[in-house]
């Protein structure tokens, strides 16, 4: 495709403004350790939920909702309102701890709830998940997007992407994240809307008025949110069961996604924020999901690979000068997620390694230490960028991927927090534990190092099933592990552990228009009204 004049001026002052705007947002008050990893704690409710949704949301979900909403239907939105009530969960149950307990990393958490070595491997776990799924996912899928509509080989097209983000990342921090995050936010929201829009426009030119008709075109089932059969990789049973275990690592435990958390204002901040990321995770099966949907019936005869859908979609759908602010918000939001993930890094190992071995390090040194970090991990998450090609959908990819991460980390924080059970040895063990089993499932079930899916298409156990097995493996493990073991001091993990009056807590009457428990029953019915009639 020859991209219009019009729409590369689009894309390039775009991403021009952009990046001006990361690094002069960082640049009006000298910066510390704290201002540079957790904003200076200055982060209100708008700014951590705008935030947060663009980070989740960024060029992975664009293009891969769109691919797998072509390829299997409006089944894959459940990965956007399952996560709702992941959010309000953060909101209710884990913000409090951690705001309370004024944590800079949740292995700083680990640490107070466990010990020191469960904080060093779980910092080791959240690097890892940074580098394979935050960046190195990202990188492939704005790689695709630039080979679209440039001709530029995928595998230059990350070593652009990876410079220029490292470049705006190690300037900026995380309010300079957090800020082009939300800008990011209205961007992609309306971008996606209108494409949305334009694509119903076109169903008529196909002789498509109902959506019985639309029905009538597409594959079987690919219309239906809740899915059964031994042959459907999302079953019911599976979502409701494994996509928990995802979602306690991802929206509740990883660095990458919780930092703006931990960088909230006040404790309503904190709470409220999650919240509204919640409201917004509505929006990308209209918006996301189903414009995939709708290409399979306008463009299924010029589709040959689910992973452009997307790109089909703006280059025959969008008008000129849409196009490029289209795909330039593509471009920056990928640079938005890569950069927080950069930045959850550099924290992890300032904080979590470097200070932790040596307390009195200068907050210059932490912030060079966390800049360097930075920069081998992109180098890093460079290598492996190439291999998400093999995944058939880039989506596929990231949950396969957490799907092996997840169980160890869901099973230590859920049991840390619900039970006084369990001390450092119990901790490290089980996520060594879950670490080496999963890598086992993956290693069995990933065709390239395998021949074939082992486990998935041999034994019938979908991803999510998958993960869900392996996390009753870890508390199983646990909980076994922790009556042999003594548990930590109840005095030193109160403030850390659900008591009686935390309950209590959260059944007392509502404070005001900004209770987070009223937003939380609020969204909890929209969502299960959803559920209900799209089911």
């Amino acid at each position: 495709m020859n991209i219009p004049t019009l729409d590369l001026i689009i894309i390039l002052a775009y991403l021009v403004l952009i990046i001006l705007i990361g690094i002069l947002s960082s640049r009006r008050k000298k910066v510390s350790s704290e201002g540079f990893f957790l904003a200076g704690r200055s982060l209100n409710w708008a700014m951590i939920g705008a935030a947060l949704f663009a980070a989740n949301i960024s060029t992975i979900h664009m293009v891969g909702l769109a691919a797998n909403g072509f390829k299997d239907g409006i089944v894959w939105g459940n990965f956007e309102w399952m996560a709702t009530f992941l959010l309000i969960i953060l909101a209710l149950f884990f913000a409090p701890f951690y705001f309370r307990n004024k944590i800079s990393t949740l292995p700083e958490f680990l640490e107070k709830r466990y010990g020191p070595r469960s904080r060093s491997f779980f910092a080791f776990i959240v690097i890892i998940t940074a580098l394979f799924s935050h960046i190195g996912i990202s990188l492939y899928a704005g790689a695709m997007v630039l080979k679209t509509f440039f001709g530029i080989d995928i595998m230059v097209s990350i070593l652009v992407i990876s410079f220029i983000t490292t470049l705006y990342s190690i300037l900026g921090g995380l309010r300079a994240i957090v800020i082009i995050e939300t800008f990011q936010s209205v961007i992609l929201i309306g971008g996606a809307a209108l494409l949305t829009i334009l694509s119903i426009s076109m169903l008529g030119d196909q002789g498509i008025h109902s959506m019985e008709e639309l029905r009538a075109v597409l594959k079987p089932g690919q219309l239906d949110l809740l899915q059964s059969g031994k042959d459907k990789l999302l079953p019911w049973y599976a979502i409701f069961l494994g996509y928990p275990v995802l979602g306690i690592y991802y929206w509740c435990a990883d660095q990458t996604i919780v930092q703006k958390v931990l960088g909230a204002k006040t404790m309503s901040d904190a709470q409220n924020g999650p919240l509204f990321a919640g409201f917004l995770k509505i929006l990308p099966v209209f918006i996301m999901v189903f414009p995939g949907i709708l290409a399979y019936a306008l463009f299924s005869d010029v589709i040959t690979d689910p992973n452009d859908t997307l790109m089909v979609l703006i280059s025959h759908v969008l008008p000129s000068g849409l196009i490029g602010l289209m795909t330039a918000a593509l471009l920056a939001a990928l640079m938005s997620t890569i950069s927080a993930a950069l930045n959850s890094v550099g924290t992890l190992v300032s904080l979590d390694i470097l200070k932790r071995v040596r307390p009195s390090t200068p907050d210059k040194i932490l912030l060079r230490t966390g800049r360097i970090a930075s920069v081998v991990v992109i180098l890093l998450a460079i290598s492996w960028s190439p291999w998400i090609g093999r995944f058939e959908s880039i989506f596929d990819a990231i949950s396969i991927i957490l799907s092996m991460l997840s169980p160890p980390v869901a099973s230590v924080f859920i049991l840390g927090i619900l039970t006084a059970r369990g001390n450092d040895r119990v901790a490290l063990s089980t996520m060594i534990f879950g670490l080496l089993a999963g890598s086992i499932v993956f290693c069995l079930d990933f065709e390239p190092i395998s021949g074939s899916q082992l486990i998935t298409d041999g034994l019938g156990i979908p991803f999510l099933m998958q993960a869900w097995w392996l996390f009753v493996l870890c508390t199983v493990f646990y909980l076994t592990m922790s009556f042999f073991s003594e548990p930590k001091p109840l005095e030193e993990i109160r403030e850390l552990i659900f008591r009686k009056d935390t309950i209590r807590g959260l059944g007392s009457r509502i404070s005001g228009s900004k209770d987070p428990r009223l937003w939380a029953g609020l969204l909890l019915l929209i969502m299960i009204f959803l559920y209900i009639y799209f089911a």
